[in-house]
């Protein structure tokens, strides 16, 4: 098994509701056509696609928008400015790739690792850097989504491809910019808030029973613009017990005035599939059921001081059955997440100065998480009178920062701190400091070094989960780490390159382990020393903007990651779960082109090579002593699309080589898979 080893610029306004108060790192100061963006602020994207819907992809990088605001910080820094690098996958990129789901395109993004256990983003797990799925923030409009019950069901978006205007990945703790749970990096959704009153269908099917379809309508009318949407997606599965029913429903608002800007947003999503072997090899009949709730509301006064308040609810239902169809392993979870989050930054001639607060509450109900209650104190499970939630829990995290941005005219310097008190420990406070610079020696070149920190508490899961297979712990500590950074990106006539180096230092890292081979239980634990350290590096030619607008070839875009990691503990582990099982090496190469007309084609290659390995179990689902290191592999997707004005057509083939592979292990992932469909675009104002 592998191991580790132990020892000239056009500037216009954008009109669209303006994100950059909400302490993203997306604003953006531009009236630009969608899918411009990724050329001016790709840092590290080595992905530059995800799945054709509604509108034709138009010609990127038609402007260099160095004003373009693309931060890492509290407050609205444009790009050039910017001293913490964020990629950024546009809409002309999701518009682009072979995949239908976030989960999917962030695939090819070298330095984002994804374990899928589903198709079509059925519970998949994402990681950044090394760390593990619960160490990354997912925010869907600059509103924190994590599930507190397990990051494995963090994934599960309330929106559909359609909705999505782009997707920012920032690397690297970030606990003074978006808390404590941004332990190794973050990663935002931004939703699409369309000028021109319109709406959209779009029909997908394909092997293995796949059918799917959704409708968007948006409407425009002065200050106020809302957009609704809903989608649906089948299929019979392919692989065994791995049929899944997806259905999302989203609407969101906009009203922007002279004094003030407004958004609210609801989402629901839920998802009920054949779990296989998600959670052991024993049990291949497993599934789940997960729905999720999402209310929010964001502003932005306008003036001298920015003021920008953020209140959201967050509520998720799991049901999971260890034998489908059967009570045997059976839980229920409930999950209920309150927050405000209330924000303010302001300019001087010192530079831009961002305080505030976050307060956030999470709570669980549950068969099997939590502490008990007194029995007069049960709740029904919602649908299910004669199964009660018999366990509890609850905690409240409270932070407030401080961030302050030094602007000079090639340096920036960004430097914070975040005091964090959470009620689950000892409600003592406790600090987290970071400074990020970047530093421009002349215009092609920047220059980036950067040092955070950052603590994570467990989920409940890590907390509570027992099973004949799991048994979590309540002496778990919170997971904490330093790191830093330090990197360079080359931007010039129609070439972007990027390296950057990192070095993480965790202490208390969770993971769930096996000590030794016969141990018939996964025990959550504490490593004493966790580090991660690697490089990113990556490349994208603009051949239209390098050689001719009507050459054939498009873009070309390649990165590598490599991870090494060094483990300190005082107790040997025979088999790690998580932590221990990350990507040694990854590469990533993309190629748009025209093929002739209107017909263009979408070539995307990865190729990755995973440490560690799982246990073998044998044909009747009995496990053995020995241990399967995962093998590398390689995998080509290829998408056709014929792309008009107002409708769309692609046929894509995922896996086109049919190679067997694993993301996690015991859970064979889909082979060759073809799929084709169509969307059209109506305006109707």
């Amino acid at each position: 098994m592998k191991e580790n080893r132990f020892t000239n610029r056009r500037i216009a306004r954008w009109k669209q509701f303006n994100h950059k108060a909400y302490a993203v790192f997306c604003s953006l100061k531009k009236e630009i056509h969608i899918g411009v963006l990724a050329v001016s602020t790709l840092t590290f994207a080595n992905v530059n696609t995800v799945s054709a819907q509604n509108e034709p992809p138009k010609q990127a990088g038609r402007y260099e928008l160095e004003e373009v605001e693309v931060t890492g910080t509290r407050v609205p820094l444009i790009e050039i400015q910017a001293a913490k690098p964020v990629t950024v996958l546009s809409r002309n990129d999701i518009q682009a790739a072979a995949v239908h789901s976030i989960n999917d395109l962030l695939e090819y993004v070298a330095g984002v690792d994804i374990r899928q256990r589903g198709e079509f983003g059925i519970q998949t797990d994402i990681s950044v850097r090394g760390g593990t799925f619960d160490q990354i923030t997912i925010l869907l409009n600059g509103v924190n989504i994590n599930n507190p019950q397990t990051g494995h069901l963090t994934a599960d978006f309330p929106v559909s491809m359609n909705d999505i205007e782009r997707i920012e990945i920032l690397e690297g703790p970030a606990a003074r910019v978006f808390g404590t749970s941004a332990f190794t990096g973050a990663i935002n959704i931004v939703t699409r808030t369309d000028r021109q009153s319109h709406v959209a269908l779009d029909v997908t099917g394909g092997e293995y029973g796949l059918l799917g379809g959704g409708v968007r309508i948006n409407l425009t009318e002065n200050a106020v613009s809302q957009q609704v949407s809903g989608s649906y997606q089948r299929s019979d599965g392919a692989t065994e017990n791995s049929d899944f029913r997806i259905s999302r429903a989203y609407y969101q608002g906009t009203y922007s005035s002279e004094q003030t800007d407004v958004r609210w947003q609801l989402g629901f999503s839920n998802q009920a599939y054949g779990a296989n072997t998600f959670y052991s090899a024993a049990y291949p009949n497993q599934f789940e059921e997960t729905s999720r709730y999402l209310v929010s509301v964001q502003a932005e006064t306008k003036g001298r001081l920015h003021f920008t308040p953020t209140v959201y609810w967050n509520r998720s239902h799991d049901h999971f059955q260890l034998i489908r169809n059967t009570s045997g392993g059976e839980n229920f979870h409930l999950n209920d997440v309150y927050g405000i989050n209330l924000n303010a930054y302001f300019n001087s001639f010192l530079g831009k100065t961002a305080f505030g607060t976050e307060v956030r509450n999470e709570g669980i109900l549950s068969t099997n998480l939590g502490k008990p209650l007194e029995e007069g104190h049960y709740v029904n499970v919602p649908g299910k009178e004669e199964v009660q939630f018999k366990k509890k829990d609850n905690r409240t995290n409270i932070s407030y920062y401080l961030e302050h941005n030094l602007l000079f005219q090639r340096l920036t310097v960004s430097m914070g701190l975040l005091a964090n008190m959470n009620t689950a420990l000892d409600h003592e406070y406790r600090l987290y400091p970071g400074i990020d610079l970047s530093y421009r020696p002349n215009d092609p070149w920047k220059l980036y070094a950067s040092w955070n920190t950052a603590l994570r508490m467990p989920t409940f899961t890590d907390f509570y989960y027992s099973t004949p297979i799991q048994q979590g712990s309540t002496d778990l500590k919170p997971e904490e780490t330093q790191a830093v950074g330090i990197g360079a990106k080359y931007r010039n006539n129609g070439m972007d390159a990027n390296v950057y180096g990192f070095y993480h230092k965790g202490t208390n890292m969770i993971d769930w382990v096996k000590y030794l081979p016969d141990d018939e239980k996964y025990y959550a634990d504490n490593f004493l020393e966790l580090d991660n350290m690697g490089v990113e590096v990556s490349t994208t030619l603009h051949f239209r903007q390098l050689l001719s607008p009507d050459f054939f070839l498009d873009r070309l875009n390649i990165g590598y990651t490599y991870i090494y990691q060094r483990w300190q503990d005082d107790t040997e582990v025979y088999k790690s779960n998580y932590a221990l099982e990350y990507l040694r090496h990854k590469f990533t190469a993309r190629l748009d082109h025209r093929i002739w007309s209107k017909l263009t084609a979408g070539w995307a290659f990865r190729w990755q090579d995973r440490m560690g390995g799982y246990q073998k179990y044998n044909a009747d689902h009995t496990a053995t002593n020995e241990l399967i290191s995962y093998s590398p592999f390689g995998l080509l997707d290829l998408k056709l699309s014929w792309t008009d004005k107002n409708y769309h057509i692609f046929a894509e083939v995922n896996n086109l080589f049919n190679h067997t592979y694993y993301d996690l292990g015991n859970i064979p992932q889909p082979g060759f898979w073809l799929k084709a469909g169509a969307s059209w675009k109506i305006d109707f104002r």
